[in-house]
């Protein structure tokens, strides 16, 4: 199973690379191949500086070794070996009417001191992150997300929407980081689902990205704005580094088990501002989203 999903997400990061270059017409993705020393690496790729994207990053990793006595903590487990592989991706466009995207599908392998395969679970998910509310943006990709979802389940797509309404929460801000989209984690072979079957649903989830994302990005990526639009999305940005250095449990994992700082950190953006006790003005467009963001909705 690892092979077969580490195999997915390096042809998944060619996809979303070569679709997103494309898009911006101007910047060029960077890769940067790394090693961790206690074992296995990955290739980060980032672009930086172009027409539409000011900063993103699409990185694929694969780790294994023993597991950190901090995480041991964690997952509530003695000395064990494990194996962890991903593809992690932030988008930051340059104009503040497109959305900011953040995407992860990740697989986790746990062995005992001979080896064994003790638990292995799939976990990911996507969400959207807007700084101006266009409706039909946040419906259009709320409908992809629940269109992949049923195919496999049902209930998938609400239990899974409101997993990441709860996860994606800045509680010490008491708002939503975006407008949600899909969680999950530790999503293992049960009596409902086997293990193969948990890979082709978050496959579907990985396959579908694109065409939620993407529309977007070409609706709103020429629209004119101004100084106070873009400061409006520093702001915001802020939050969003907020919530990546307190409560992303992707971002605490990394640095517990000595991953690559500069892939680690790679979704913070460019230009961010913090002003203090910062307030919208009653009414505005600013102030719409906020309130969304307070109340999280049904889209679909």
């Amino acid at each position: 199973m690892k092979d077969q999903f580490y195999k997915y997400i390096q042809k998944l990061q060619n996809q979303i690379t070569q679709a997103l270059e494309l898009i911006d017409g101007q910047a060029k993705f960077k890769e940067d191949q790394w090693e961790r020393e206690e074992g296995g690496g990955g290739q980060s790729r980032i672009i930086e500086n172009g027409l539409v994207i000011e900063k993103g990053g699409v990185n694929i990793s694969a780790v294994h070794g023993p597991l950190p006595k901090s995480m041991q903590t964690y997952f509530n487990v003695g000395e064990v070996d494990f194996f962890a592989c991903g593809l992690s991706l932030v988008i930051h466009p340059k104009n503040p009417m497109a959305p900011t995207v953040h995407a992860n599908w990740r697989y986790f392998e746990m062995y005992d001191q001979n080896g064994n395969l003790i638990d292995q679970w799939f976990g990911g998910g996507q969400d959207l992150t807007p700084y101006y509310l266009f409706e039909e943006d946040v419906i259009h990709f709320h409908q992809q997300c629940k269109k992949a979802c049923d195919k496999h389940h049902p209930d998938f797509y609400k239990e899974f929407k409101n997993h990441c309404d709860l996860y994606f929460y800045n509680e010490h801000r008491d708002e939503a980081r975006g407008v949600g989209g899909l969680f999950f984690d530790y999503l293992k072979s049960d009596e409902n689902f086997n293990i193969q079957e948990r890979y082709d649903f978050v496959t579907e989830i990985g396959n579908v990205f694109l065409d939620a994302y993407l529309p977007l990005l070409k609706k709103r990526k020429d629209l004119p704005y101004k100084e106070s639009h873009r400061n409006w999305q520093e702001i915001r940005r802020g939050r969003y580094v907020e919530f990546n250095l307190i409560h992303d449990r992707g971002t605490l994992f990394g640095l517990k088990t000595k991953g690559r700082i500069e892939s680690i950190l790679m979704s913070l953006p460019p230009h961010v501002q913090w002003r203090y006790n910062y307030v919208t003005e009653e009414g505005s467009e600013e102030q719409k989203l906020l309130n969304v963001l307070k109340n999280p909705k049904e889209w679909v």
